[in-house]
């Protein structure tokens, strides 16, 4: 049986977050790390949708804190890292793991990703990647646990993908760092 269509759409949290709200067919739904209950609280009742999976790429407060209040109103299951600093995980994910997401018929694939935080992971199906804060739109994520070396061989993993695959980043830093890209190389047209 075919993997379901997913249907991707941007809640907006804190200054330049995105969590991501995943939907296919019925009212189950996931969100990607939701940093903050309250805007997904309010789209998961403007649409009528029931909350069934949480995706977790890294420990960081912008991006899990917001699952306590979820799972307060949601019985849901949370995929993450292995971390003791997520203070809830259901299904711990390695490198290699394949998931399933109960409700939505989607399977994803993870991919260890470290240097952003040393357990950091991305989530891919079907030429959709959910990488967090490991890469955006003209650059990736700073090292606050790793290397330049770990972020090269994560970046490689990423790059080894179909290039077409979308890529879903966890913050909207496009406009930001194409004025860092400019001031460091202000003749490259390319």
């Amino acid at each position: 049986m075919p993997e379901a269509t997913l249907n991707i759409t941007a809640i907006p949290a804190f200054q330049d977050n995105y969590i991501w709200l995943l939907k296919t067919a019925g009212n189950a739904c996931a969100v990607v790390d939701p940093g903050d209950a309250d805007p997904v609280l309010e789209v998961l009742e403007e649409q009528g949708l029931n909350l069934s999976c949480i995706l977790l790429t890294h420990h960081h407060y912008d991006h899990a804190d917001g699952v306590a209040a979820l799972l307060e109103h949601h019985q849901a299951s949370v995929f993450g890292p292995m971390d003791d600093r997520l203070p809830i995980v259901h299904r711990v994910c390695r490198e290699g793991d394949q998931i399933h997401l109960p409700g939505l018929g989607v399977n994803f694939r993870v991919l260890e990703v470290p240097a952003h935080t040393r357990s950091h992971i991305a989530f891919y199906t079907n030429n959709v990647l959910f990488c967090g804060d490991t890469l955006f739109s003209l650059g990736c994520g700073r090292f606050f646990e790793g290397t330049a070396s770990d972020m090269q061989n994560s970046l490689d993993k990423l790059a080894a993908l179909p290039a077409d695959t979308l890529v879903y980043c966890g913050h909207e830093y496009t406009q930001a760092n194409s004025r860092f890209a400019l001031a460091v190389e202000p003749g490259n047209t390319r």
